[in-house]
Protein backbone atom coordinates (compact mmCIF):
# COMPACT_ATOMS: atom_id res chain seq x y z
CA UNK A 1 0.00 0.00 0.00
CA UNK A 2 1.38 3.30 -0.97
CA UNK A 3 2.03 5.38 2.41
CA UNK A 4 0.94 8.35 1.05
CA UNK A 5 -2.42 6.60 1.24
CA UNK A 6 -2.31 4.60 4.15
CA UNK A 7 -3.75 7.28 6.91
CA UNK A 8 -6.64 8.06 4.00
CA UNK A 9 -6.93 4.44 3.42
CA UNK A 10 -7.87 3.88 7.45
CA UNK A 11 -10.07 6.59 7.30
CA UNK A 12 -12.20 5.15 4.64
CA UNK A 13 -12.21 2.05 6.26
CA UNK A 14 -12.84 3.04 9.52
CA UNK A 15 -15.70 5.10 8.60
CA UNK A 16 -17.69 2.73 6.84
CA UNK A 17 -17.02 -0.36 9.40
CA UNK A 18 -18.40 2.03 12.31
CA UNK A 19 -21.49 2.46 9.48
CA UNK A 20 -22.02 -1.54 8.69
CA UNK A 21 -24.72 -1.90 11.16
CA UNK A 22 -26.79 0.28 10.33
CA UNK A 23 -25.83 0.68 6.74
CA UNK A 24 -28.79 -1.54 5.37
CA UNK A 25 -31.51 1.31 7.32
CA UNK A 26 -29.95 4.48 5.41
CA UNK A 27 -31.86 4.92 2.15
CA UNK A 28 -30.15 4.01 -1.04
CA UNK A 29 -28.19 1.59 0.25
CA UNK A 30 -30.49 -1.60 0.77
CA UNK A 31 -31.94 -3.07 -2.52
CA UNK A 32 -35.43 -4.45 -1.53
CA UNK A 33 -37.52 -6.81 -3.57
CA UNK A 34 -39.88 -5.74 -6.04
CA UNK A 35 -39.25 -2.73 -8.43
CA UNK A 36 -35.97 -1.90 -7.35
CA UNK A 37 -34.61 -5.02 -7.36
CA UNK A 38 -35.84 -5.95 -10.56
CA UNK A 39 -34.71 -2.62 -12.23
CA UNK A 40 -30.98 -3.40 -10.37
CA UNK A 41 -31.25 -6.71 -12.05
CA UNK A 42 -32.07 -5.75 -15.23
CA UNK A 43 -29.54 -2.87 -15.49
CA UNK A 44 -26.80 -5.55 -14.47
CA UNK A 45 -28.37 -8.55 -16.93
CA UNK A 46 -28.53 -5.33 -19.75
CA UNK A 47 -24.38 -5.78 -19.73
CA UNK A 48 -23.57 -9.27 -18.35
CA UNK A 49 -26.31 -10.77 -20.15
CA UNK A 50 -28.15 -13.93 -19.84
CA UNK A 51 -25.13 -16.53 -18.68
CA UNK A 52 -24.10 -17.23 -15.53
CA UNK A 53 -20.24 -15.08 -15.46
CA UNK A 54 -18.12 -15.68 -13.09
CA UNK A 55 -17.51 -12.04 -11.26
CA UNK A 56 -15.78 -10.34 -9.17
CA UNK A 57 -17.68 -7.29 -6.86
CA UNK A 58 -15.80 -4.68 -5.44
CA UNK A 59 -16.56 -2.70 -2.12
CA UNK A 60 -19.27 -5.33 -1.60
CA UNK A 61 -20.29 -3.82 1.56
CA UNK A 62 -23.69 -5.69 3.19
CA UNK A 63 -23.98 -7.80 0.30
CA UNK A 64 -26.98 -6.04 -1.36
CA UNK A 65 -25.66 -6.12 -4.98
CA UNK A 66 -23.99 -9.21 -3.97
CA UNK A 67 -27.72 -10.81 -3.86
CA UNK A 68 -28.81 -9.29 -7.02
CA UNK A 69 -25.81 -10.99 -8.76
CA UNK A 70 -27.16 -14.18 -7.11
CA UNK A 71 -30.56 -14.19 -8.21
CA UNK A 72 -29.24 -13.86 -11.87
CA UNK A 73 -27.28 -16.76 -11.22
CA UNK A 74 -23.61 -15.76 -11.45
CA UNK A 75 -20.98 -16.94 -9.25
CA UNK A 76 -19.62 -14.04 -7.27
CA UNK A 77 -16.10 -13.44 -5.27
CA UNK A 78 -17.25 -10.25 -3.53
CA UNK A 79 -14.47 -8.54 -1.88
CA UNK A 80 -14.39 -5.36 0.89
CA UNK A 81 -11.93 -3.68 2.69
CA UNK A 82 -13.96 -3.64 6.22
CA UNK A 83 -14.55 -6.62 7.96
CA UNK A 84 -17.46 -5.73 9.87
CA UNK A 85 -19.20 -4.96 6.41
CA UNK A 86 -17.85 -8.57 5.59
CA UNK A 87 -19.75 -10.03 8.45
CA UNK A 88 -23.04 -8.25 7.49
CA UNK A 89 -22.42 -9.57 4.08
CA UNK A 90 -21.33 -13.09 5.10
CA UNK A 91 -24.31 -13.81 7.51
CA UNK A 92 -26.92 -12.47 4.81
CA UNK A 93 -25.45 -14.95 2.30
CA UNK A 94 -24.82 -17.59 5.07
CA UNK A 95 -24.59 -21.34 3.22
CA UNK A 96 -24.86 -19.84 -0.09
CA UNK A 97 -22.23 -21.90 -2.30
CA UNK A 98 -22.06 -19.87 -5.38
CA UNK A 99 -20.52 -17.00 -3.04
CA UNK A 100 -17.33 -15.99 -1.20
CA UNK A 101 -16.44 -12.96 0.81
CA UNK A 102 -13.04 -12.12 0.97
CA UNK A 103 -11.08 -9.14 2.75
CA UNK A 104 -9.06 -7.02 0.40
CA UNK A 105 -8.31 -3.61 -1.30
CA UNK A 106 -10.22 -2.47 -4.43
CA UNK A 107 -7.14 -1.19 -5.91
CA UNK A 108 -5.21 -3.65 -5.55
CA UNK A 109 -7.57 -7.07 -5.27
CA UNK A 110 -4.29 -9.34 -5.36
CA UNK A 111 -6.84 -11.73 -7.73
CA UNK A 112 -5.13 -13.94 -10.19
CA UNK A 113 -4.98 -12.47 -14.16
CA UNK A 114 -7.71 -13.33 -16.61
CA UNK A 115 -9.90 -14.73 -14.02
CA UNK A 116 -13.07 -12.72 -14.00
CA UNK A 117 -15.88 -12.69 -16.97
CA UNK A 118 -16.88 -9.57 -15.16
CA UNK A 119 -15.75 -6.67 -12.43
CA UNK A 120 -18.90 -4.96 -11.03
CA UNK A 121 -18.71 -1.82 -8.32
CA UNK A 122 -21.34 0.25 -6.87
CA UNK A 123 -20.83 3.58 -5.32
CA UNK A 124 -16.97 2.71 -5.20
CA UNK A 125 -15.01 4.53 -7.73
CA UNK A 126 -15.19 7.97 -6.02
CA UNK A 127 -13.45 6.79 -3.13
CA UNK A 128 -10.60 5.71 -5.32
CA UNK A 129 -7.09 6.98 -3.95
CA UNK A 130 -4.96 5.82 -7.29
CA UNK A 131 -8.06 5.29 -9.85
CA UNK A 132 -5.31 4.69 -12.22
CA UNK A 133 -3.93 1.95 -10.80
CA UNK A 134 -7.34 0.11 -10.00
CA UNK A 135 -8.49 0.19 -13.14
CA UNK A 136 -4.97 -1.41 -14.68
CA UNK A 137 -5.79 -3.88 -11.55
CA UNK A 138 -9.90 -4.51 -12.89
CA UNK A 139 -8.38 -4.59 -16.33
CA UNK A 140 -6.21 -7.61 -15.43
CA UNK A 141 -8.34 -9.93 -13.31
CA UNK A 142 -10.77 -9.86 -16.67
CA UNK A 143 -10.72 -12.53 -18.94
CA UNK A 144 -10.20 -11.14 -22.61
CA UNK A 145 -13.94 -10.24 -23.73
CA UNK A 146 -14.54 -9.66 -19.93
CA UNK A 147 -16.73 -6.42 -18.61
CA UNK A 148 -16.66 -3.78 -16.39
CA UNK A 149 -20.00 -2.68 -14.91
CA UNK A 150 -19.52 0.81 -12.76
CA UNK A 151 -22.81 2.41 -10.71
CA UNK A 152 -21.82 5.63 -9.60
CA UNK A 153 -22.52 9.50 -9.18
CA UNK A 154 -21.68 13.18 -8.41
CA UNK A 155 -22.01 13.13 -4.93
CA UNK A 156 -19.82 16.59 -3.97
CA UNK A 157 -22.30 18.85 -6.21
CA UNK A 158 -26.40 17.96 -6.32
CA UNK A 159 -27.88 19.00 -9.55
CA UNK A 160 -30.05 21.86 -9.98
CA UNK A 161 -33.40 20.23 -9.74
CA UNK A 162 -31.20 18.82 -6.57
CA UNK A 163 -30.46 21.56 -4.51
CA UNK A 164 -34.10 22.65 -4.72
CA UNK A 165 -34.76 18.95 -3.36
CA UNK A 166 -32.22 19.36 -0.40
CA UNK A 167 -33.96 22.40 0.57
CA UNK A 168 -37.04 20.77 0.31
CA UNK A 169 -35.74 17.77 2.56
CA UNK A 170 -34.13 20.44 5.00
CA UNK A 171 -38.01 21.46 5.52
CA UNK A 172 -39.71 18.82 6.03
CA UNK A 173 -37.05 17.56 8.59
CA UNK A 174 -38.32 20.65 10.46
CA UNK A 175 -41.28 18.93 11.03
CA UNK A 176 -40.78 14.86 10.73
CA UNK A 177 -37.52 15.10 12.57
CA UNK A 178 -34.06 13.96 11.10
CA UNK A 179 -33.55 10.65 9.82
CA UNK A 180 -30.75 9.06 12.02
CA UNK A 181 -29.75 6.30 9.35
CA UNK A 182 -29.18 8.86 6.55
CA UNK A 183 -25.17 10.01 6.18
CA UNK A 184 -25.33 11.86 3.06
CA UNK A 185 -22.64 13.80 1.28
CA UNK A 186 -22.51 16.66 3.26
CA UNK A 187 -21.76 15.20 6.67
CA UNK A 188 -18.60 16.46 8.17
CA UNK A 189 -17.04 12.71 8.44
CA UNK A 190 -17.91 12.25 4.66
CA UNK A 191 -16.82 15.45 3.68
CA UNK A 192 -13.04 15.35 5.19
CA UNK A 193 -12.42 12.25 3.39
CA UNK A 194 -13.48 13.68 -0.02
CA UNK A 195 -11.69 16.33 0.38
CA UNK A 196 -8.90 14.33 0.01
CA UNK A 197 -9.78 12.25 -2.89
CA UNK A 198 -8.74 12.47 -6.45
CA UNK A 199 -12.41 12.94 -7.07
CA UNK A 200 -13.59 14.96 -3.97
CA UNK A 201 -14.67 17.73 -6.64
CA UNK A 202 -17.14 15.43 -8.29
CA UNK A 203 -17.17 12.00 -9.93
CA UNK A 204 -18.82 12.39 -13.34
CA UNK A 205 -18.69 10.30 -16.26
CA UNK A 206 -16.81 12.66 -18.28
CA UNK A 207 -13.93 12.81 -16.12
CA UNK A 208 -14.20 8.58 -15.73
CA UNK A 209 -14.36 7.89 -19.67
CA UNK A 210 -10.76 8.98 -20.36
CA UNK A 211 -9.16 6.89 -17.77
CA UNK A 212 -11.50 3.71 -18.66
CA UNK A 213 -9.58 4.25 -22.23
CA UNK A 214 -6.37 5.34 -20.79
CA UNK A 215 -6.36 1.53 -18.76
CA UNK A 216 -6.40 -0.33 -21.98
CA UNK A 217 -10.68 -0.81 -21.91
CA UNK A 218 -12.79 -0.61 -25.30
CA UNK A 219 -16.65 -0.43 -26.29
CA UNK A 220 -17.38 2.18 -23.29
CA UNK A 221 -20.93 2.99 -22.72
CA UNK A 222 -23.02 4.85 -20.41
CA UNK A 223 -26.30 4.36 -19.19
CA UNK A 224 -28.95 6.57 -17.37
CA UNK A 225 -29.19 5.55 -13.53
CA UNK A 226 -33.04 6.84 -13.99
CA UNK A 227 -34.97 3.17 -13.70
CA UNK A 228 -33.26 2.22 -10.66
CA UNK A 229 -33.98 5.48 -8.88
CA UNK A 230 -38.08 5.55 -10.74
CA UNK A 231 -38.21 2.53 -8.74
CA UNK A 232 -36.94 3.74 -5.77
CA UNK A 233 -39.37 6.55 -5.78
CA UNK A 234 -42.59 3.96 -5.91
CA UNK A 235 -41.76 2.50 -2.37
CA UNK A 236 -40.22 5.43 -1.12
CA UNK A 237 -41.90 8.53 1.08
CA UNK A 238 -41.37 11.61 0.35
CA UNK A 239 -38.30 12.67 1.74
CA UNK A 240 -36.72 9.28 0.56
CA UNK A 241 -38.33 10.38 -3.18
CA UNK A 242 -36.42 13.93 -2.53
CA UNK A 243 -33.23 11.98 -1.91
CA UNK A 244 -33.78 10.39 -5.39
CA UNK A 245 -33.06 13.76 -7.20
CA UNK A 246 -30.10 14.95 -5.24
CA UNK A 247 -26.84 13.99 -7.18
CA UNK A 248 -26.49 13.01 -10.92
CA UNK A 249 -25.58 9.15 -10.64
CA UNK A 250 -24.38 7.18 -13.99
CA UNK A 251 -24.16 3.88 -14.83
CA UNK A 252 -20.45 3.07 -17.21
CA UNK A 253 -20.12 -0.57 -18.78
CA UNK A 254 -16.98 -1.22 -20.87
CA UNK A 255 -15.06 -4.60 -22.15
CA UNK A 256 -10.93 -5.85 -21.82
CA UNK A 257 -10.83 -6.25 -25.85
CA UNK A 258 -10.81 -9.96 -26.90
CA UNK A 259 -7.87 -11.72 -27.99
CA UNK A 260 -7.31 -11.42 -31.72
CA UNK A 261 -8.01 -15.03 -32.42
CA UNK A 262 -11.18 -14.53 -30.55
CA UNK A 263 -12.34 -11.94 -32.82
CA UNK A 264 -11.57 -13.42 -36.12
Amino acid sequence: MDARNHHLKEDIREYWSKRSETFDLAFGHRIPPGPEHDAWAGAIRGVLGEAPCRVLELACGTGEVTNVLLSLGHEVVALDFSEAMLKVARDKHAGNERVRFILADAERTMEPDDRYDAVVCRHLVWTLTEPEQALADWFRVLKPGGRLLVFDGNWARPTPIGRLALLAVSALERFVGHDPHYDGAMSERHQSIMDRLPFGEGLTAERLVPLVEAAGFGDIRLASHRPIAAAQRRTADLRNRLRTLFYRRFILAASRPAAPDERA
